[in-house]
C-alpha cells in the first residue's frame, strides 16, 4: 500500500485482520462469490443470443465492491459505472430483480427499461449504472451534498475505472467535491485497461493519487484484489467522511477476467495475461486463503458456494420464464411528478 499525504495522512492506521468478525467474512465472501457466478452465468448466456442489449462484466473485481459496500448502509448512496452489475449486488439490489432485468423482463428492478449498463434501486442507495463514462460523478456530488445538508454521517461513493477518471465531469467533481468539503469517495477500480487501452499509454501520471493531490484531496492506493485491505482502509476512510472530515480518493489495483464488453475478443492484450490473471490474481481464492487463516472453514464456504448456484439458476429461469412488459409500460416512467 502508498500512501500520499494531501491536506493530512490517512490509511495509516495498524490494520489487523482479526478485527473482522467470522460472520462478515462469511457474509463478504457470498457476495463476492455471487458476484462472480452472476457474471460467469451472464458471459455463458449471452454468448447464446437471448440477452438483449451491451453487457460489461465485473468479474475479478469482486473485492473493491464488497470491501467498501460491507461499511454502507441504505441510506449511503452510490453512483456506478457501465460495469455495474457488482456494485449492484454489493450494495444488496435483488439478484433475481436484476436478471430479470438484464433480460429485458417485466419484474426487472427498472421493469425492464434500463438492462445492464442503468441497473438503478434507489431503496438501496443504488443510484444507478450509467452507460455515460464518468456521468456519475456529478450526480453524486449531489447526493454528497445532500448527506451534508442533512447531518445524519451518510455518505456516497463514486466508482469510476482508469478510463473514466480522464473525463472532465470527473475532474470537475473532484474539484467542487473538495471546495464543498463533501462526503464524498471518489473510487478507481484501476484495470490497467480504458476499454482497450493500456493505462501508460493514456493518462501521464501512474498512479491516480497524483489526481487527487491536484485537489488538495487525501488519498490512497490498495490491492483491489485483497477484500481484507479494501475492506479495512475503506473503513477508515468511510469513517473518516462521516465524521465531516471531507472526501478522499481510493485507487483499487485490480484485473478483470472478461473483454471490456461481451463480445471483446481482447486481441490488445498480450497472450496469456487473462490466464495468469485468473491463476495468480484471482480476488476469489486470495479471500479463500486468508479466511481459512482466520478460522473460517472451507465447509462453510463450500456450503455457500452451493447456496450461491441455487441463487443464480432460480434468477436466471425466473428471468427466462418472466413476460415482456406490457407495451403500455413505454408511457410509464417517462417523468417525474412532484
Amino acid at each position: 500500500m502508498r500512501l500520499i499525504m494531501s491536506k493530512e495522512i490517512i490509511g495509516k492506521k495498524s490494520h489487523d485482520y482479526n478485527q473482522i468478525a467470522p460472520n462478515l467474512l462469511l457474509r463478504a465472501y457470498k457476495s463476492m462469490k455471487t458476484i462472480r457466478v452472476f457474471e460467469d452465468r451472464l458471459h455463458q448466456d449471452y454468448a447464446t443470443g437471448t440477452i438483449p442489449g451491451f453487457a460489461h462484466l465485473y468479474a475479478g473485481q469482486e473485492a473493491t465492491a464488497v470491501g467498501i459496500m460491507s461499511h454502507l448502509s441504505d441510506s449511503d448512496q452510490i453512483a456506478s459505472t457501465h460495469r455495474g452489475h457488482g456494485h449492484c449486488i454489493a450494495k444488496g439490489v435483488d439478484v433475481i430483480a436484476m436478471m430479470k432485468e438484464i433480460y429485458g423482463k417485466a419484474g426487472g428492478v427498472c421493469n425492464g427499461k434500463g438492462g445492464s449498463m442503468h441497473i438503478a434501486d434507489l431503496s438501496k442507495g443504488m443510484m444507478g449504472a450509467n452507460g455515460i463514462l464518468g456521468a456519475g460523478a456529478p450526480l453524486v456530488c449531489g447526493a454528497a451534498l445532500a448527506a451534508k445538508i442533512r447531518a445524519q454521517g451518510d455518505v456516497a461513493i463514486c466508482f469510476g475505472g482508469d478510463g473514466g477518471v480522464n473525463q472532465g465531469a470527473v475532474l470537475e467533481s473532484m474539484n467542487l467535491a473538495t471546495v464543498w468539503n463533501l462526503p464524498l469517495m471518489f473510487v478507481v477500480e484501476n484495470n490497467d485497461y480504458a476499454q482497450s487501452t493500456p493505462q501508460k499509454r493514456s493518462t501521464s501520471v501512474t498512479s491516480y493519487e497524483d489526481r487527487a493531490k491536484g485537489f488538495g484531496m487525501p488519498s490512497v492506493t490498495v490491492d483491489g484484489l485483497d477484500f481484507f485491505s479494501v475492506y479495512l482502509v475503506a473503513g477508515e476512510l468511510i469513517e473518516r467522511m462521516r465524521n465531516g472530515g471531507g472526501p478522499v480518493l481510493l485507487e483499487c489495483k485490480n484485473v478483470r477476467f472478461y473483454g471490456h464488453f461481451e463480445g471483446d475478443q481482447q486481441a490488445y492484450r498480450p497472450a496469456g495475461e487473462v490466464d495468469q490473471a485468473r491463476r495468480d490474481r484471482d480476488c476469489l481464492k486470495i479471500f479463500i486463503d486468508k479466511a481459512q487463516q482466520q478460522g473460517i472453514s472451507l465447509a462453510a464456504l463450500t456450503e455457500i458456494d452451493q447456496q450461491v448456484a441455487a441463487l443464480i439458476d432460480e434468477a436466471v429461469n425466473a428471468a427466462k420464464a418472466a413476460p415482456e412488459p406490457e407495451a403500455d409500460a413505454l408511457y410509464r416512467d417517462v417523468y417525474v411528478n412532484y
